[in-house]
């Protein structure tokens, strides 16, 4: 199996974000399937390998490149061409296509369905996030009735929604890092979370929403925005609720509701095995054989089949009208 080598900007300062602590999960889940560094491109640190070294080695088809950070990944696709390359794609919208020889590897089925229309001659795979076991239900005494994380909220949850609850119950607004977050869920016993408008602003999609997940396996009942990847398992009414329904008043009467008489929630873990290391591992081993056969394929044939072009896609619409316009006069 070929070994992969994980391309990200830099593994600190300005490039730390949830992002890329799942890409050096992830990272770290190859490793246990086969070889695997992580590679920085944008910044040298002492303790990673740099790209223009790697690229310096010989034998390089005996290895894959990993590209997923968004913003760089078309100039990283030109950069890297000659190479095996697979594109681990977290978030949908950005502005750029990619050839059907790269394989991409979606985080979410939101995702997995952007890239299936955008780029249908591509091998497409599924490989959700990983959520830690220390995210669990402890069945602890809860002393915080709301929690709130400030990055990512909107406007409306922190100028409106926070200060309307604060009247009427404990709630805990946190705009720090936090180093035990599993213990912190496990003290409150609502979570909101509201990221339609953060993502609207960054033109993409939320790529998979690991903080709502995190909440339900710690036991919270969840409130939040159903974006993106928060599609893939949010399912309101039934695991959680869809926050900024229609009115403040409405939101705070339905909060106040659940902390009355439902304030927590004891989902099956059959729930969250999808998400846990053990089928992740194995998920993602069935995939890297795959493209490992397909990149033995690759340098042996060239592809054949059409891409699904602007310039294509007009073609096949005049047809279709064409088609029309005969069947109906002649």
């Amino acid at each position: 199996m070929r070994k992969l080598y994980f391309l990200v900007p830099g593994t600190h300062g300005k490039f730390a974000c949830g992002g890329l602590w799942a890409e050096l999960k992830t990272v770290k889940l190859a490793q246990q399937i086969c070889r695997a560094d992580v590679v920085t491109y944008r910044q040298r640190e002492t303790d990673q390998l740099f790209i223009d070294d790697v690229l310096a080695e010989k034998n390089l088809d005996a290895a894959i490149f990993v590209i997923s950070w968004g913003f760089d990944v078309a100039k990283l696709a030109a950069k890297l061409k000659q190479y095996n390359v697979i594109y681990h794609a977290h978030s949908a919208g950005y502005k750029f296509s990619l050839p059907a020889s790269i394989p991409i590897i979606t985080v979410s089925r939101n995702t997995m369905g952007y890239w299936g229309q955008k780029s249908p001659n591509s091998l497409i795979y599924y490989l959700p996030n990983q959520i830690s076991n220390e995210f669990e239900n402890l069945h602890l005494e809860r002393d915080i009735d709301v929690l709130v994380q400030a990055r990512k909220s909107s406007e409306y949850l922190m100028q409106s929604l926070i200060p309307a609850l604060q009247k009427q119950c404990k709630v805990k607004l946190v705009d720090y890092y936090v180093e035990d977050l599993p213990g912190l869920f496990n003290q409150a016993k609502i979570y909101l979370y509201d990221s339609a408008e953060y993502w609207a602003q960054q033109l993409v999609s939320e790529g998979f929403g690991l903080q709502p997940m995190e909440a339900l396996a710690c036991g919270c009942q969840v409130f939040s925005s159903i974006n993106g990847g928060l599609s893939d398992y949010l399912d309101p009414g039934f695991n959680c609720y869809k926050i900024a329904g229609y009115s403040k008043e409405y939101d705070v009467q339905r909060v106040i509701k659940v902390l009355k008489y439902s304030p927590t929630i004891d989902l099956p873990e059959e729930f969250f095995a999808e998400y846990r290391t053990e089928n992740i591992i194995q998920r993602f081993q069935i995939i890297l054989q795959e493209l490992n056969e397909f990149f033995d394929h690759k340098s042996k044939f060239s592809g054949k089949i059409q891409d699904l072009s602007p310039t294509r896609v007009a073609k096949l619409r005049i047809q279709n009208i064409y088609k029309k316009i005969r069947q109906q006069y002649f």
